[in-house]
């Protein structure tokens, strides 16, 4: 007797665990989309996506002219310039994914 209720209990908890899959499935299929609204979001996102890889890449550039020695420069004064600049960039591009991260937690509580 022992041994069908455990069948039963362990059957019955399968069939829950599959019934709640299966809701899941459901809530998240694309006929709960909202339609147009998802894609301006898209576009809006992708926007944004070219406007942070646009800020990146003039950074990088400024970051590697920045990186050269000038011709008046002493090496001791070059490296002191060098490190500095290391740090400056590392602010910019965190400030960069900073900015990124703040906006796609702004979009996601729209």
């Amino acid at each position: 007797m022992k041994n069908i209720m455990k069948k039963i209990m362990i059957y019955s908890m399968v069939g829950m665990m599959q019934v709640g899959l299966g809701a899941t499935v459901i809530e998240a299929s694309p006929l709960h989309n909202d339609g147009p609204q998802r894609i301006v979001q898209l576009d809006d996102r992708h926007h944004h996506d070219e406007e942070r890889h646009e800020r990146e890449r003039r950074e990088n550039e400024r970051h590697e002219r920045e990186m050269r020695r000038h011709d008046h420069e002493s090496e001791r004064e070059w490296h002191e310039r060098q490190e500095r600049e290391r740090e400056r960039h590392d602010n910019t591009m965190n400030e960069i994914a900073a900015g990124v991260i703040g906006y796609l937690i702004g979009s996601a509580n729209k």
